[in-house]
C-alpha cells in the first residue's frame, strides 16, 4: 500500500493542488488512506447474504423532493473525507482511494433495506441514499464508518436538505455543524497495547430457527417507547435502558423459542460498544469492540427478573475498560504482527473468512445500541424522528437496533423470519413493565 501511495504522489509533484472534486488527472494528488482495524474484516466477508450494511433514516414533516435532496448530497460529500472514498485492493491490505466521481445517484427507494452495495453501480461509493414519503435513508458499508459516522452524516446531510428547502434557514450557510466532526484517526492503533491475550468467545450458541420470510424479503418491525417510561422501568430493576433491552430480548427469545425450557448452548447477544468515552475519541471511523450479553438456560424455569440480572452481570463483567482493551487489541496485535503482514491480501482474505466462520455462530443475535441523536435546536422543528437497522450475518437473522431521538426510543428488529414471536413477547413485557409501546412495521408480515 505504501508502494502505491508512492507512486501516486511522485506523479502529481511540484502540481498545484485543486479544490473541490474534479475527474482525474494528472495534475491531481489523489489522497489514500488505510481502513481501521475492524474495516480490514468486511471487505473480505461481505455478499449478498451478509451485507455488513446499517441504515440510519431521518423522517421529516415534509414531503422528500429527490432532486433537491441530490442537490444536497452534491453539496455535502466533498466535505466528508470519509464518505468521499472508493475501496481499493493493494497488495498486502485493501486500502481506500479518493473518489473523484460525482455523488451517488439519490432515487426513490424501491426495494428492501440494506441490500449489499456494489460500487461499480454506485459511483464506486460505499454507501447510498434513498427516500420514500417524508423520509431520507442513509445506507453505508461498515467498512467506511460505524453509527457515529453515519449520524454525523445523515445529519448533514439533513441540513442541507433543509437549508435548500426553505429560505428562512439559507441563511445559515453550508458550513458544517459545529457538532459534526471530520476526525479521521485510527483510534484502534493509537490506543492498543501490545501482548494481549485473546478474548473473543468461540463456542456455539442457541441459534433462533422460523420460517423465513419469501426471498429477498426483509422485515423490519419499529417499537415506539417513551424515553421517560422506559426509564423507570429499567430504574426498578436497578440496571441502565441498555442493559434492560438486551435482557428482554434475551428473555423473549428463551419464552418464544425455547418455551422457557434448558438449552445446551446459551442465549448469546452480541452488544458493540463504543470505545470514543474510554479513550477520548472523535474519529468517525469505526471505533467500537463486540461484547456478549450471555443467558444460559438449565433445568430451572427463569423469570425476566431473573434474567436481567444475569444480563447485567455479564455485561458488567466486560464492559470495562481493561477488557475491552484485551479485546481490541488482539486484533490490531495480529495486524501489526510482521509475519502476518506479510502475506499478501488474497490469503488474507482467506484467513478472515475462516476466522469469521468459525464465530459467526458464536452468538444468537446482535443488539446495538448508536445512542440519543441530537439535532441543531434551528432544525428541531422540520424533523419528527429517526430510526436505524442493521442487516442478517451469517447465523442471525432476527437482530435489534436501538435509537433515541427526543421523548422516545425506538426499538427496531430487523429479519428475515415470518414468525414473529420474539417481538410479541418482547413487546408484551415492556408493556407489563409500564411502558406504553406503539408498534410500526413495513408491512410484510402481515399479507
Amino acid at each position: 500500500m505504501g508502494k502505491d501511495k508512492k507512486t501516486k504522489e511522485n506523479k502529481s509533484k511540484n502540481k498545484k493542488p485543486t479544490n473541490g472534486i474534479k475527474p482525474y488527472s494528472a495534475d491531481r494528488v489523489i489522497k489514500w488512506d488505510r481502513l481501521d482495524n475492524t474495516a480490514n474484516l468486511f471487505p473480505a466477508i461481505a455478499g449478498e447474504n451478509a451485507t455488513n450494511v446499517y441504515r440510519i433514516s431521518v423522517t421529516l414533516y415534509e414531503e422528500i423532493d429527490g432532486e433537491r435532496l441530490q442537490k444536497a448530497l452534491d453539496i455535502i460529500l466533498p466535505k466528508m473525507d470519509g464518505f468521499n472514498v472508493r475501496l481499493r485492493k493493494g497488495f498486502f491490505w485493501f486500502y481506500f482511494e479518493e473518489n473523484g466521481k460525482p455523488a451517488p445517484r439519490v432515487h426513490k427507494e424501491h426495494t428492501f433495506p440494506c441490500r449489499y452495495i456494489r460500487p461499480n453501480r454506485n459511483h464506486s461509493y460505499l454507501f447510498r441514499v434513498t427516500y420514500y414519503g417524508r423520509r431520507i435513508n442513509l445506507e453505508v458499508f461498515h467498512v467506511l464508518t460505524d453509527g457515529m459516522g453515519g449520524i454525523n452524516f445523515l445529519r448533514e446531510l439533513t441540513y442541507q436538505y433543509l437549508r435548500l428547502s426553505h429560505e428562512q434557514l439559507a441563511e445559515e450557510g453550508d458550513a458544517l455543524g459545529e457538532e459534526t466532526s471530520l476526525d479521521l484517526d485510527d483510534s484502534f492503533v493509537r490506543n492498543y497495547k501490545k501482548f494481549k491475550p485473546r478474548g473473543f468467545e468461540r463456542k456455539r450458541a442457541y441459534l433462533i430457527k422460523a420460517d423465513r420470510l419469501p426471498e429477498g424479503e426483509f422485515g423490519l418491525m419499529h417499537g415506539y417507547l417513551p424515553i421517560k417510561e422506559t426509564k423507570e422501568a429499567s430504574v426498578r430493576y436497578g440496571v441502565t435502558v441498555n442493559t434492560y433491552l438486551v435482557a428482554n430480548f434475551a428473555y423473549s427469545v428463551y419464552v418464544a423459542c425455547l418455551k422457557k425450557g434448558a438449552s445446551d448452548k446459551p442465549i448469546r447477544i452480541a452488544v458493540p460498544v463504543n470505545l470514543r468515552p474510554y479513550y477520548d475519541s472523535i474519529t468517525t471511523k469505526n471505533f467500537f469492540m463486540m461484547v456478549s450479553a450471555e443467558f444460559q438456560p438449565d433445568d430451572k424455569e427463569y423469570t425476566f427478573e431473573d434474567v436481567v440480572k444475569i444480563i447485567d452481570a455479564s455485561l458488567k463483567s466486560q464492559i470495562n475498560k481493561e477488557h475491552l482493551e484485551d479485546l481490541f487489541s488482539y486484533g490490531v496485535g495480529n495486524q501489526q504482527n510482521i509475519a502476518l503482514r506479510i502475506f499478501p491480501l488474497p490469503f488474507k482474505i482467506l484467513a478472515m473468512r475462516l476466522v469469521y466462520n468459525q464465530s459467526a455462530l458464536a452468538n444468537t443475535s446482535t443488539v446495538t445500541n448508536i445512542g440519543k441523536i441530537r439535532t441543531d435546536e434551528k432544525y428541531e422543528p422540520y424533523i419528527e424522528r429517526f430510526h436505524a437497522n442493521i442487516a442478517m450475518s451469517k447465523g442471525q437473522y432476527l437482530k435489534g437496533t436501538i435509537c433515541a431521538y427526543r421523548d422516545d426510543y425506538v426499538f427496531t428488529f430487523s429479519t428475515i423470519f415470518a414468525d414473529t414471536s420474539v417481538e410479541r413477547v418482547f413487546f408484551k413485557q415492556l408493556k407489563e413493565d409500564g411502558v406504553n409501546v406503539s408498534i410500526e412495521t413495513n408491512g410484510v408480515f402481515y399479507r
